[in-house]
């Protein structure tokens, strides 16, 4: 669809208090800093039942905002889930649908003339960077960072690469920067702290202007590799010692604390690596609050998809999916509903949660709402603006749709509180339904119950895609009820 809807032409009539907010709103331009982990699960933070890793940080800011608990990632893997939050597409319509490399180092570039959520930003005077993994241009081709709108990058430019938290090198915009005394070990650079200050640095050298910071950090990603003065405080911890052996990690060395193939201190090792996540998002926090940006800042945390269990990870330990079935690469909720808090202060209401459903692709034409910017984008995404300010009308999602092509091909669509899953795609997999309102874990397929709405799902999988001639399905892969 086409956004090009004003904020102002949203509002009604609202008392003193939220006029003054909107006034503010409106004459300041607030700085984004966007957080997103990568492969942390919905049930991995405090604030939506973690009871065996803290995060006060996490919990701390959820506290200061509001906590979407129906926001779903734009994929369940890595590349296609940004892409879907830079262009404001699912993933039957943006162009990066899933990870596909390209030689030597990088993945599949996106475009050159794609709109992005950085160009949106650029228009209106902010500084952009991006800060972590990107995964969506490999260098020098038209989707590496600085070619599309991003001011500064630092970071991983190749997820593939981001697998190694001791890299050999990583990239300063167009440079790549080799790292001293790395071999890929752990006598080298610890990658995520040499990313962290990076981004603390781009906000200090930014604070007289707005800025947008995407920072993308690696972590929990397989490997599970830290620092052993990260790691020692939770080794021996009573309720992470409940060790076991994991199979199919068939890359990369063993680490005493962790990392692929490991099979010591796993647990520990991954507690370890929320906790430093955690400790970085305050310490993200603290400097916009030394900088006095603090109290015009929308802080959003998030996660790319669901857990993995690659490297040792075991979410079934610490229940990183919550209540949700499936993992990283499923298109079940486990894979794809994600932690999503916003914290605005002034403007969000402190310790609030809402219902409404969103996805990845909201973010671009809520940002372009907040800016009243009535370009004509190109999106599948609606604002979500009206439920963080409480003011004017909120238009729902008729329905939501992803797709993913690995394991055969699969698709999901959710309207309402009805959900269609389709695996297999190359070899005829038939739809699955499922009732989300009674039955959030997906356990009972009612597909032979509700044929009626199999036929309607069915046309839904078909009319919510376009061709794509980097990602296709199989021959045999065309959506099916029967």
């Amino acid at each position: 669809m086409l956004f090009g809807a004003s904020m102002t032409s949203l509002l009604s009539s609202v008392d003193a208090q939220a006029q003054s907010s909107q006034t503010s709103l409106r004459t300041k331009t607030p700085n984004i800093v966007f957080i997103l982990a990568d492969d942390l699960g919905y049930g991995d933070v405090g604030c939506l039942g973690q009871e065996k890793i803290p995060t006060p940080n996490i919990d701390r800011l959820a506290a200061r905002g509001k906590i979407f608990t129906q926001h779903y990632a734009g994929s369940s893997v890595s590349a296609p889930s940004r892409s879907c939050l830079v262009t404001g597409q699912h993933t039957g319509h943006t162009p990066i649908r899933g990870n596909k490399e390209m030689p030597g180092e990088g993945q599949q570039p996106l475009p050159r003339d794609i709109y992005t959520v950085f160009q949106l930003f650029k228009e209106h005077g902010y500084a952009t960077g991006v800060f972590g993994k990107w995964g969506l241009g490999a260098p020098q081709t038209v989707g590496a960072p600085n070619a599309q709108g991003v001011d500064e990058f630092y970071g991983y430019n190749c997820q593939r690469l981001a697998h190694n938290y001791y890299p050999y090198h990583l990239w300063h915009n167009e440079e790549k920067v080799m790292l001293e005394g790395n071999r890929g070990t752990a006598e080298g650079e610890y990658a995520p702290y040499l990313i962290h200050a990076a981004a603390l640095r781009f906000m200090v050298e930014n604070r007289t202007k707005p800025f947008f910071l995407w920072y993308t950090t690696t972590i929990p990603h397989a490997e599970l590799r830290l620092p052993d003065s990260e790691i020692d405080p939770f080794i021996g911890r009573p309720e992470l010692e409940k060790e076991r052996s994991f199979q199919g990690c068939d890359s990369g060395p063993a680490y005493k604390n962790g990392g692929y193939g490991s099979q010591e201190h796993t647990h520990a090792a991954f507690a370890a690596m929320v906790s430093l996540l955690d400790r970085q998002v305050g310490e993200l926090c603290a400097r916009l609050d030394s900088l006095g940006l603090a109290e015009n800042t929308i802080v959003i945390f998030s996660s790319d998809n669901g857990p993995h269990r690659a490297g040792g990870a075991d979410p079934g330990f610490f229940n990183s999916n919550g209540a949700f079935r499936g993992f990283k690469r499923d298109l079940y909720e486990g894979g794809i509903r994600v932690p999503f808090l916003i914290c605005w202060p002034g403007v969000v209401e402190a310790g609030s949660r809402t219902d409404h459903i969103s996805a990845f692709w909201d973010f671009l034409p809520t940002m372009a709402e907040l800016l009243e910017d009535n370009t004509a984008i190109a999106t599948d995404g609606i604002s979500y603006l009206p439920t963080l300010t409480g003011q004017g009308r909120q238009v729902e999602h008729d329905c939501l749709y992803w797709e993913f092509h690995e394991a055969g091909g699969r698709q999901a669509v959710r309207q309402g509180d009805w959900k269609a899953v389709r695996y297999n795609i190359s070899k005829g997999g038939r739809i699955q339904l499922y009732n989300l309102k009674e039955d959030i874990g997906e356990t009972r397929n009612l597909a032979v119950d509700y044929p009626e709405k199999v036929k309607m799902f069915d046309s839904l999988m078909r009319v919510s895609r376009t061709e794509s001639d980097l990602f296709r399905f199989g021959r045999n892969d065309r959506p099916s009820g029967e």
